[in-house]
């Protein structure tokens, strides 16, 4: 039996790992290049983007044989929210806020909005 992954999941998963870098790539030199010039930051990050643009291209092309241009633009939204709490949390050492739940709400009312003509 071939077994082909849903188009959903596949665009979910790429977008994660794509996030991942994009969030590297805006906010990582706030902490590991903050001693340097700022266009040294945004040269290494410009080469962190590219491999999140390798992942997120794809993605979106996948993701858009079977949702909405909205749906995709809010899912993105969502992943973006989930990777980078922990991020900010983790990596940047800010704190846990009350805010981060909040802005999760918020994005849940946008998921059914977008989601519930489907």
């Amino acid at each position: 039996m071939n077994m082909i992954a849903h188009p959903l999941l596949v665009t979910t998963l790429m977008l994660a790992v794509s996030n991942l870098f994009m969030t590297f790539a805006w906010y990582g030199h706030l902490k590991n290049f903050s001693g340097s010039p700022w266009y040294v930051a945004a040269l290494i990050s410009w080469g962190i983007a590219l491999f999140e643009y390798l992942f997120q291209v794809p993605a979106n092309r996948i993701g858009y044989t079977e949702l909405s241009l909205g749906q995709l633009k809010i899912l993105q939204e969502v992943i973006t929210l989930s990777v980078f709490v922990p991020f900010a949390v983790i990596y940047m050492n800010q704190p846990l806020k009350w805010d981060y739940l909040y802005a999760a709400l918020c994005m849940l009312g946008a998921v059914y909005f977008i989601f519930r003509s489907a």
